[in-house]
């Protein structure tokens, strides 16, 4: 699609410990339509940097560890470099997601005029036990909250999202933690973007999760979600 458009489309994954799944989630990434693949190695000990480069990723580090962290990083790789993305896709290293639909967040932004598209993972595509039970109802939890305090659609927080390059940089993006997502989306709503969603397909991430794999985790993470949707109101 970007050779047939011109349109430059950079993508951001942020990786804490993905050995297993970089490989997998870089070989699947459609190599028409991505301009640059950067995995961001956020503090990783085992081999991610080592897996990502091999397969063909720019690798960059950023020692401080959180999911805002990493994905700042990766926007200031992209502000330093001489050639300007149009499009920026952002997607997690675990194989969760399915890297081979990214075309259907990147043409409602160049077809349609969107600015920041998410891939609402759709239960009806979703691999049995891809998500578990806490992350489900938080999240549904937290996306009813959104539609009912900004009066914006909202079913789905997922990471696999596209954005105009020029848009994001607008946002001056600063959540170093969980709440990136969220903090991307509310803004957004804040300066008046033309938010959309398109269904994606969801599987059992590789590995265990930082986040959702525990109960702790999964609290500390709904509350900077909910702290990040109180704080933009």
């Amino acid at each position: 699609m970007s050779g047939r458009v011109g349109v430059r489309v950079a993508v951001i994954i942020p990786a804490y410990n993905e050995e297993i799944a970089i490989s997998k989630v870089l070989a699947d990434i459609p190599g028409e339509l991505a301009s640059e693949v950067i995995v961001v190695n956020n503090g990783s000990s085992d081999a991610t940097a080592v897996m990502a480069r091999a397969a063909g990723a720019t690798v960059i580090e950023e020692p401080q560890r959180g999911y805002g962290s990493a994905c700042k990083r990766g926007i200031t790789y992209l502000e330093r470099r001489q050639e300007k993305p149009d499009i920026v896709v952002f997607m997690d290293g675990d194989y969760a997601d399915h890297p081979e639909e990214m075309p259907l967040l990147v043409r409602p932004i160049i077809e349609e005029g969107f600015d920041l598209v998410i891939g609402a993972r759709s239960p009806a595509k979703a691999e049995k036990g891809a998500m578990p039970l806490q992350q489900a109802l938080g999240n549904q939890l937290i996306a009813a909250l959104i539609r009912h305090l900004y009066g914006v659609k909202c079913t789905d927080l997922g990471p696999f999202r596209a954005i105009r390059y020029d848009r994001l940089l607008g946002l001056q993006m600063s959540d170093p933690t969980y709440a990136w997502p969220v903090e991307m989306q509310l803004k957004a709503v804040r300066q008046g973007l033309k938010l959309g969603e398109v269904p994606v397909s969801y599987r059992r991430r590789l590995g265990r999760s930082k986040i959702s794999g525990t109960f702790s985790g999964t609290l500390m993470a709904g509350y900077k979600i909910f702290t990040a949707i109180v704080k933009y109101l």
